[in-house]
């Protein structure tokens, strides 16, 4: 059971003609995982103690921001924030650099107060929901590429992957296979990426020189929507 319910989702993500089927996974579940967020979720006490503790990314909070639950999110944003201050100010007030003591500490190490905003700048309560199914389906790849039967076939045919993601099958198929396998695996996946990747460039190619003047009655040929594909490319975004 545990298996069908991630090889189901990832078989549809190959199926679904996008330009990156993780992109098409990890689309999905952050979209599930802003609707918990801003769902009855936020009023748990539980909940409620991790989003003040990790916060939210830039990306996310403004996600979040355009969801139609604004009460919820400014209730979760009021206790964030009480409990950056008192902490921030505790900090800070223990950290003062008057002293020569305490200036000499500082060059020599990260001020604690830094270090405070760096670790609030590196988590996010949306990606910590996404991130053990992500890996789930990334974990489910590799199985269904050594056990289910035509999977490699579909792999081979898929319109390939966004650069972060072939670098994260590119990175991760090491572990997951063996030394054989993953000869087989690199050689489809980088052929896989090389061609569609190049697809893509052709058609944004095609679409700027649909521009000039002197192409105005040639075809679109397949460029119409070159642009929102290539983002997917390039930058892990499906725009729909």
């Amino acid at each position: 059971m545990a298996e069908q319910m991630y090889t189901i989702p990832v078989n549809d993500a190959f199926h679904a003609g996008s330009e990156c089927p993780l992109c098409t996974l990890y689309k999905e579940l952050e979209q599930n995982a802003i609707d918990y967020t801003m769902g009855p979720s936020y009023m748990e006490y539980d909940n409620r103690q991790v989003t003040d503790e990790m916060g939210f990314c830039d990306k996310h909070i403004e996600m979040l921001y355009h969801s139609k639950n604004q009460l919820g999110l400014a209730l979760m944003l009021k206790t964030h924030t009480d409990k950056t201050l008192r902490e921030l100010k505790t900090l800070a007030e223990k950290d003062s650099p008057v002293s020569s003591k305490g200036f000499l500490k500082r060059k020599q190490e990260t001020s604690p107060v830094v270090k405070y905003i760096e670790k609030l700048n590196t988590n996010c309560f949306v990606c910590g929901k996404i991130k053990p199914t992500m890996d789930r389906y990334m974990d489910t790849i590799f199985h269904m590429w050594n056990k289910t039967e035509g999977f490699q076939d579909l792999f081979k045919e898929s319109k390939g992957f966004c650069t972060k993601h072939y670098g994260l099958l590119y990175d991760t198929a090491a572990e997951k296979l063996n030394d054989k396998q993953l000869v087989s695996f690199l050689e489809v996946l980088n052929e896989t990426y090389f061609k569609n990747f190049q697809r893509v460039n052709e058609d944004v190619s095609w679409f700027i020189d649909k521009k000039d003047y002197r192409n105005r009655d040639a075809d679109w040929k397949n460029s119409q929507d070159a642009l929102p594909r290539c983002l997917t490319k390039v930058d892990s975004i499906i725009v729909e």
